[in-house]
């Protein structure tokens, strides 16, 4: 029988701290490339904001909606294709993606949810929305996690 080596947590939280730290970094170095393709295609289209909508709890979530608006009025979204980066945890390969505007918008708005809340669509969940500002050149993600909360209470009589 061998008797097990005790678990080193500090070790495995330090491992897990880099390994997120780098892909943190990997997704940095390929957001500026992603954003200017997009506002790029999105600006040529006359679009000047796009909205995102998200929904997930259960272990299950999506995104609901994708809006394009242009002076306020809502439009739809280009067909034209733009090359957007990827890149997975775990996996030091960034890849190149030919996709239309709208998948864009959507695996953005996926990358973007797993990096900053990963898994927020499991238990209560969570949903929100992303503005894509084309002008500003911003994506603003308005979250909000869902959550059961318990109060006790002891009577003594």
């Amino acid at each position: 029988m061998t008797n097990p080596k005790p678990l080193d947590f500090a070790a495995s939280m330090a491992r897990f701290q880099a390994d997120r730290a780098t892909f943190e970094a990997r997704g940095a170095t390929i957001r500026p490339a992603n954003k200017t393709a997009l506002f790029d295609a999105l600006a040529a289209a006359g679009i000047t904001q796009v909205m995102v909508t998200f929904d997930g709890y259960g272990d299950s979530g999506q995104v609901e909606d994708i809006s394009a608006l242009s002076g306020g009025e809502t439009v739809n979204l280009p067909e034209a294709q733009i090359t957007i980066a990827t890149t997975s945890w775990g996996d030091d390969i960034i890849t190149e993606r030919a996709m239309t505007v709208a998948e864009a918008v959507e695996q953005l708005a996926y990358d973007f949810l797993s990096e900053t809340h990963g898994g927020w669509e499991n238990n209560d969940g969570a949903y929100g929305e992303f503005t894509f500002d084309v002008e500003k050149g911003t994506i603003t993600l308005d979250y909000n996690e869902r959550y059961t909360a318990t109060e006790t209470y002891e009577h003594i009589f």
